[in-house]
Formats: C-alpha cells, structure tokens, sequence
C-alpha cells in the first residue's frame, strides 16, 4: 500500500512539473509575442503607414463571430501583401467604412470579392452569428491582417490583468513571493559559508601550536625511554661529562 501511494505521489508530481512547464512556455510566448507588438505598433505610430507590424493581435469583444470565435477570445492576424493573398472563407481584421461604425476594428468572414468604382478589390464580409452581411465593403487598404490563430478566452486574462486587484494579485504577489524566497536563499547560503569557514579555521592549527605540541609528544616519549628499566639499547648520554672531558682536552 505504501508503495503504491508513493508511485501515485511520484507520478502527480511528474503530471504537476509538466503541466507546469507548458504553461510557463505558453505564458513566455505570448509573453515574447506581446513586447514584439508593443514595438511594431511604437514603429508604426512614429513611422507612419508603410511600416504596419507584420503580426497583430486583437481581443474579440463582439460575438458576431460565434461560435467560431467567442467574446474574449484573442486572434493573431497576419499582415497581407497582396489582395490576392485573400480568398473566401478567410476570416480577416480590417477598419470598418460603413455608415453604422466608421473607424471600428472588426473581424469577419468574408463571403464575396468584387472590385469598387476605383479599380479596388473589395471584400464583402459577414459575422458567421449575423443574419445579413456587413453594409460597406472592406477595401483592400482598410485589411489590417488575416487571422491565423485563436487563442480561446485569453481576453479575460487580459483584462483582469488590467484590473488593479488583477494586477496586484498575479504580478505584486509573487514578485513580493520571489524577492523573498531570494532574500531567505541568500541569508540560508551566507550562514552556510560562515559556518563552513568557521569550521575551516579551527580546523587549522597555528605553526606555534604545532610545533609546541611536537616537542611536547618528544618530550613525553624521552621520559617514557627512561622510565623504562628493561630498554637496553638506550642509554641516556651523559652530556656534561662529555663536555668536561673535551674542555680537558682543550688544556
């Protein structure tokens, strides 16, 4: 039984990295993709028309497009060199010329191509949720980019992250929770190194200390020689009479 509580344990841990992984590269790409159109768009607005970023991503608030696209779900366009390029059944993102809501970005499938009094392709669109098809035609000029991905309900992140609880509770919070646990690792790891040290220098003996405690060990093995009455190979050398006997040789 504890075995198999602990494979499960085991395998819900490996399930909990993985899943956790995959959104932390779900969050670093749409993450990397969001700084790339804050710069394209940056480009775009100091530059002028020409220089229109070549992705673009847009939260669908209407739900004209259901339910092929719902409310809060995000699209990613594509930028479209040629008129072309645009067939039907392509759903695309374009500035709306109609009477009813000039200047509004919508995405629509378009259902029809014809050309204006100008020699210009037009595309008729039609939300897939809509009875009727729009009421003006979007002009080629007007297409801001053809939509190549759904992100379903990413809107709603968007905007609870705009919201102030929002950004208090999935941004402050777990900087605070990661400036934090860094401080707590580096006290745990300067305590470590100051007890390791610590440990390094006593265990280091001082020259002096040392070569005291050798002459004291010599010294203690001398009297243990002499204590012993039954060692007859040494012999305790007799250093004064030596040296009188050499003084008497001197003379």
């Amino acid at each position: 039984m504890r075995n198999s509580d602990f494979s499960f344990g085991k395998i819900m841990k490996i399930i909990g990295k993985v899943i956790s992984w995959a959104l932390f590269i779900i969050l670093l790409m749409v993450a990397a993709f969001l700084i790339y159109y804050y710069i394209a768009t940056r480009i775009y607005a100091a530059k002028g028309p020409g220089y229109e970023p070549k992705f673009s991503i847009y939260t669908i608030v209407s739900p004209s497009m259901t339910p092929n696209i719902n409310v809060y779900d995000a699209i990613i366009n594509v930028k479209v060199e040629k008129p072309e390029d645009i067939k039907v059944n392509d759903v695309i993102t374009f500035i709306s010329s109609s009477l009813l809501t000039p200047g509004t970005t919508i995405t629509h499938r378009v259902i029809g191509i014809t050309e204006d009094s100008d020699g210009e392709v037009c595309y008729q669109t039609k939300g897939d949720y809509n009875n009727v098809a729009d009421q003006a035609c979007a002009k080629f000029h007007n297409v801001i980019g053809k939509v190549i991905l759904k992100i379903p309900q990413l809107g709603r992140v968007q905007f609870f992250l705009a919201s102030r609880f929002g950004w208090i509770l999935c941004i402050l919070i777990p900087a605070l929770i990661i400036i934090i646990k860094d401080i707590l690792r580096i006290i745990k790891l300067t305590t470590i190194k100051n007890t390791t040290t610590k440990i390094n220098n006593e265990k280091k003996i001082d020259p002096k200390k040392k070569a005291l405690e050798e002459e004291r060990k010599k010294e203690l093995k001398r009297k243990l020689l002499l204590e012993d009455k039954t060692d007859s190979y040494y012999q305790e050398p007799e250093v004064k009479e030596i040296d009188k006997r050499n003084k008497k040789k001197k003379d």
